[in-house]
């Protein structure tokens, strides 16, 4: 366990009163490996916070999200896990994991951060991949001493792909994904969602390009292999003792060319099936349908992502945080 006296913050990229602090992990199959836990503090001193965890191919940028919470008197924390965003390390892969668990090593610490600055309740936030991250990590961590509810944004409960392809295709993948890891396959990420979210492009919103970029056609096996394991598990329903939101998008679409769809759905993730296995969570599960949300839904049009954050704090302030 790390001491809060040794964790050393500074001005993060974001500006405007966002830190940083460099995470030390143990070295993994790459070499060196490090996290990095960025915070927010709220005006007046609070006993609440927040852990936020990105999703794949990304980073945490979201500065309204943080505004947000702190308005409401959480403190903010997300993580840019090992090989994302601020944590990438030239000698590493970009987005390179083997087994969703491995993250566990940065959540675990950044949660015992978080208690030792002197909270006492956390809301554990994850956003796709790190929604499906955030489950696991819950379900692996019952009566968590920290973690009194769950936030999903859109979790990866599933791949977007036929019925055919999910029975037979990605297990094939993710058998070959163990013996050969860095072996290369199409994404099939719709190329018209970071376009839809750039301020340079179609969207409202600055970021990195190099960190969250416009497009990602090859993926490593190593990675479906680590998702197809942690989503057997989901498939299998899992068991929860928190509290859980989980919000999605109204409808999934698959648009070739940029209109209207890929600002208002989800057109990476099929929505379907975050329903099908959030219903088959055990424990207090709360789904939540936003109308004309994107893949993220905090990067919504603003009316739709007002609709986000209001849910979100009426659902908190209704389980008491």
């Amino acid at each position: 366990m790390i001491s809060s006296d040794s964790v050393e913050y500074r001005p993060d990229i974001l500006g405007d009163d966002f830190e940083q602090a460099t995470l030390d992990l143990p070295n993994d199959y790459e070499g060196q490996v490090v996290a990095t836990l960025i915070r927010k503090k709220a005006a007046e001193p609070t006993k609440k916070a927040v852990l936020y965890i990105h999703g794949f191919i990304d980073y945490f940028f979201h500065t309204e999200m943080a505004e947000q919470f702190n308005q409401h008197g959480f403190d903010f924390y997300a993580l840019d896990l090992r090989k994302y965003g601020r944590s990438y390390l030239p000698h590493q892969k970009y987005y390179n994991v083997h087994s969703l668990p491995e993250y566990d090593a940065e959540i675990s610490e950044a949660l015992d951060i978080i208690a030792q600055e002197g909270h006492e309740a956390v809301l554990l936030c994850g956003h796709s991949t790190g929604g499906l991250t955030t489950t696991l990590y819950a379900a692996h961590h019952p009566k968590h001493p920290l973690i009194k509810a769950l936030w999903l944004n859109s979790p990866f409960y599933d791949f977007n792909m036929s019925t055919l392809e999910k029975k037979f295709a990605i297990p094939k993948m993710a058998a070959m994904g163990k013996r050969f890891p860095n072996m290369l396959f199409p994404s099939r990420l719709n190329k018209w969602y970071v376009p839809s979210l750039h301020a340079d492009h179609h969207g409202e919103w600055l970021f990195n390009l190099e960190w969250k970029k416009l497009r990602y056609p090859l993926v490593r096996l190593s990675f479906v292999h680590a998702i197809h394991e942690a989503q057997k598990e989901i498939h299998q329903g899992v068991r929860l003792d928190i509290s859980t939101l989980l919000m999605y998008s109204h409808q999934t679409t698959y648009p070739r060319k940029f209109n209207r769809d890929a600002q208002t759905s989800d057109v990476i993730l099929n929505v379907k099936d975050m329903v099908k296995y959030g219903k088959k969570i055990q424990g207090d599960v709360t789904l939540c349908e936003i109308q004309n949300g994107l893949h993220d839904l905090v990067l919504s049009e603003k009316p739709v992502r007002e609709k986000v954050y209001a849910e979100l704090f009426s659902w908190l302030e209704s389980k008491g945080l």
